[in-house]
């Protein structure tokens, strides 16, 4: 799968809070970054853009295409962590504000060349599953920098230079015979996630990530698994906890999103096109706008003429291609594509980075809408 220099997600589920069923769920250590809104002081809308890469889902076309050992761009499922043995832990796998484990959304392969540090680079997002939380999480942000913030979405970046422990410094062939140099830590078998260092104490097979999918997975399903898995570990010599160098991980969940690769392509090929048919495409539009009446009352809602502008200009460029589910662009005059100009936050409110000390600079967006 390519990288991001620098039948789709409308399955995706966000529960309550209080929804207690299933669907509850610098390299190195892997790093997380807060997940803040940015916005550029006194930008013109107009101003002229950056190149920007489009991501789109598609389901895999082989069973390997999601494998660590080919750097995949992942949506859904579980992730392909870069370094797998050196994965997040304690609180920082925890929705910050119901502190249950997060759940997997996608992951980004995007290595910087001029960096041999970096010359493999991943960035994974994940999110609570919880509606409540993703709300309480927005209005923690517009506290503009709390003490402590509190979130529900959080970003993981993990790097790595071309020798490193884990993979072939050759690139990998992509025909299902690439392989890694070794296994990585055990995960959570309901999640299939995060590490798994919990134990079942009974059949000594399950991993968990915390007592709540310990829980969870145990009166789903474990309870009669584990009486089986017993009585073949008395008869047995070894036992593999591990999966194996060719498989994908699976996770007993079965609230995972679904799973699917994320293409990328130039948002430039998708002017080229809107302006080969332009002629066709203008009567169209207009037609479609008519008749969209949730539009209007959305317009309605807004507060005033920039919010207007803001989201016809968000409009405009998220319908040069209406699939895409990712913006990414890494250049330092790059800026998120805004749907509303109200709520946003200034260069001046974006806490400098905790290692260096320098300042953040935005790469993605997802653009789901």
């Amino acid at each position: 799968m390519s990288s991001f220099n620098g039948d789709d997600f409308k399955g995706l589920r966000i529960t309550q809070l209080d929804d207690d069923d299933e669907d509850v769920e610098e390299q190195a250590p892997v790093e997380p970054i807060n997940v803040d809104e940015f916005d550029e002081d006194d930008d013109d809308e107009d101003d002229e853009e950056e190149p920007v890469i489009l991501g789109f889902v598609e389901s895999p076309k082989f069973p390997w295409s999601s494998l660590r050992q080919l750097f995949p761009n992942l949506a859904g499922g579980v992730p392909a962590w870069l370094d797998p043995v050196n994965l997040p832990s304690g609180k920082s796998i925890l929705c910050d504000l119901c502190e249950e484990p997060l759940q997997f959304v996608l992951q980004l392969y995007a290595p910087l060349t001029d960096k041999e540090s970096a010359f493999h680079r991943t960035l994974f997002l994940f999110m609570c599953p919880s509606m409540s939380c993703l709300l309480r999480d927005q209005h923690e942000q517009w506290k503009r920098a709390p003490e402590k913030p509190m979130r529900s979405v959080k970003v993981f970046r993990c790097q790595l230079p071309r020798v490193n422990p884990f993979y072939s410094s050759d690139a990998p062939k992509h025909d299902g015979t690439d392989k890694p140099l070794g296994h990585g830590a055990p995960l959570c078998t309901w999640c299939g996630t995060w590490k798994g260092d919990k134990v079942c104490g009974g059949c000594k097979t399950a991993r968990y990530c915390s007592p709540k999918h310990q829980a969870l997975h145990w009166h789903r399903a474990h309870k009669i698994e584990c009486q089986q898995l017993h009585t073949v570990l008395e008869t047995s010599d070894s036992v593999d906890n591990g999966v194996t160098l060719t498989q994908a991980q699976k996770a007993a969940s079965k609230s995972l999103w679904k799973e699917f690769v994320l293409i990328n392509e130039d948002e430039s090929e998708y002017d080229t096109e809107m302006s080969e048919t332009d002629e066709v495409a203008q009567p169209m539009v207009v037609s479609k706008r008519e008749v969209d009446d949730q539009m209007k009352s959305m317009m309605k809602d807004f507060e005033g003429d920039a919010d207007k502008n803001s989201w016809v200009n968000f409009q405009q460029r998220v319908d040069k291609a209406p699939e895409q589910v990712v913006r990414y662009c890494r250049s330092s005059e790059a800026k998120p594509l805004w749907p509303m100009a109200s709520g946003r936050v200034s260069k001046s409110e974006v806490p400098n980075c905790k290692s260096c000390g320098g300042p953040r600079c935005f790469e993605f967006q997802v653009t789901l809408y």
